[in-house]
């Protein structure tokens, strides 16, 4: 056995290896309920921690959590031991930090509105395309007016100020409705109910502090805890979407290196695609494609093959998959296409192995060198090193007091942003306009008190008393007759010249 390789159990060929190498190549893991998938998680889990490689991963039922502790012997291990031919394992427990939605049994899992991305949050509101549309609208509009959304305050003030004001929104960047905003507020509050409070705000989730390693160098195993989380399904599978996606976005290209930087299992897959848009089908697709390159491995654990996309599944090239049953027709066609996803071996009648594995067994292929996928093995699965079920809440208590993020994430902060911001500009919109009317109730105050004055100054009356009308009058004739007898005077006088003069 190569010593950097994986040991994944034992076949009639040999032992069956994991090489390291194409680890970042994606993985499957699928099978009925019961037949061995989380603890075929737990070795690989394991397995990448030993060789300094951080591993996230979600447990749904809390039996993961006996990561953080070491096994114990159990006769059952030493025969499968002793049927692999392997080593017997060092019992130990793995460097473990928990982290929680909901902050209850882990450290708060944060991260903000913005950081979500208008196309993950209608997936979480179940939107449909037209209330999609008016959702990226108010998202431009607010990377425009500088306008942070980080929690859910910050999204219902954006949204109410968009209703008021959706006639000069729809101008600027295409019609919006106060319908359409309305059915989205609606949905807000059903995600408000099933913790969306909790999962936005500050401090956001930093991703440098799910890629770290413990002081002897082995990688941290991120378990998220989503046993109350997953009673939200749609709420669990966009977490983890966002996730991946932010690791997509922020980690640099690194090519083909001889580890993953970062090993991420996909539990529950089939919810990310239950009734997904096409649009968010093909983002998924996408983010499979190329964050390989980033040096991060994807692993989907799920029941049967058939719940993931064909091009998601093409991409899969590491397979494990354990026991189908196949009572319907349905699980008839699941375990056909299980059986023909793998390099067939001449050896084994692969569709009719499928439904007579027992717990603990399964068909495995892995790549090869050059990246060619192996012919399928009926693989004894090796069993962990560390506890296989739950644990004690004062374990978990012990595992997050020791915690290297410890104290990072507990306390909320509320930085100024949308709802601030717009409450600043609702309060100096409103107290210019009691200005304004303030203003307008004074000047008209002003203009009655002016018209009240000059209705009370005595008035100048245009008619004349009997003594100064009789006054007037008598100048006027005495004005008359010593006109008119001026006038005769000069009369006569002017004659009287001309007579004499002739």
């Amino acid at each position: 056995m190569q010593e950097d390789h994986v040991l994944l159990g034992g076949s009639d060929a040999g032992h069956v290896l994991l090489d390291p190498r194409y680890a970042n190549r994606h993985g499957l893991i699928a099978g009925a309920t019961g037949t061995g998938k989380t603890v075929s998680l737990q070795v690989l889990a394991e397995a990448f921690s030993a060789r300094g490689v951080p591993v996230f991963l979600a447990d749904v039922k809390g039996d993961l959590a006996g990561l953080s502790q070491p096994g114990a012997p159990h006769p059952r291990i030493d025969e499968r031991v002793a049927t692999i031919g392997m080593p017997p394992p060092v019992f130990a427990p793995a460097p473990v930090v928990f982290w929680d939605v909901f902050g209850k049994g882990g450290h708060p899992l944060r991260t903000t509105i913005s950081e979500m991305g208008p196309m993950l949050l209608a997936r979480l509101l179940e939107l449909n395309e037209t209330q999609e549309g008016v959702l990226h609208v108010v998202f431009h509009y607010a990377d425009e007016e500088g306008l942070l959304l980080l929690d859910m305050p910050d999204l219902r003030a954006l949204l109410a100020h968009a209703a008021e004001n959706h006639k000069e929104i729809s101008t600027r960047y295409g019609r919006i409705t106060s319908a359409s905003i309305g059915a989205i507020q609606r949905r807000l509050l059903a995600l408000e109910s099933q913790g969306g409070n909790s999962f936005f705000g500050e401090p956001a989730l930093e991703l440098a502090d799910l890629m770290r390693t413990d002081l002897s160098g082995r990688g941290i195993i991120n378990v998220l805890d989503a046993r109350e989380l997953f009673h939200s399904p749609r709420v669990y599978a966009t977490t983890l979407l966002w996730l991946l996606a932010e690791l997509f976005e922020q980690l640099p290209e690194v090519g083909d290196a001889p580890l993953p930087k970062l090993v991420f299992f996909f539990d529950e897959a089939h919810l990310l695609f239950d009734n997904a848009p096409a649009a968010l089908v093909s983002k998924v697709e996408q983010v499979v494609r190329l964050v390989r390159s980033k040096g991060v491995g994807v692993w989907f654990v799920t029941q049967s093959p058939l719940d993931l996309p064909d091009p998601v599944l093409g991409q899969l090239g590491n397979r494990i998959q354990h026991a189908l049953r196949a009572f319907t027709p349905r699980d008839q066609k699941a375990v056909r296409a299980a059986a023909t996803t793998f390099r067939q071996n001449p050896a084994l009648d692969t569709e009719t192995v499928i439904t007579e594995l027992g717990v603990g067994e399964a068909l495995v292929s892995t790549l090869q060198a050059k990246g060619i996928p192996g012919i399928v093995q009926r693989c004894l699965m090796s069993p962990p090193a560390t506890r296989i079920g739950s644990i004690s809440d004062a374990e978990r208590g012990v595992v997050r007091g020791r915690s290297p993020v410890g104290g990072r994430y507990e306390q909320p902060v509320n930085r100024e942003s949308a709802y601030e911001i717009l409450a600043i500009r609702a309060a100096q919109a409103a107290a210019a306009s009691a200005a304004e009317q303030a203003a307008q109730r004074e000047a008209a105050e002003r203009e009655a008190a002016a018209r009240a004055t000059a209705s009370r100054r005595p008035r100048t009356s245009n008619r004349q008393g009997y003594v100064e009308a009789a006054a007037k009058s008598a100048v006027r004739s005495m004005s008359s007759q010593l006109g008119r007898s001026l006038g005769r005077s000069l009369l006569r006088g002017i004659l009287g010249s001309l007579s004499k003069s002739r």
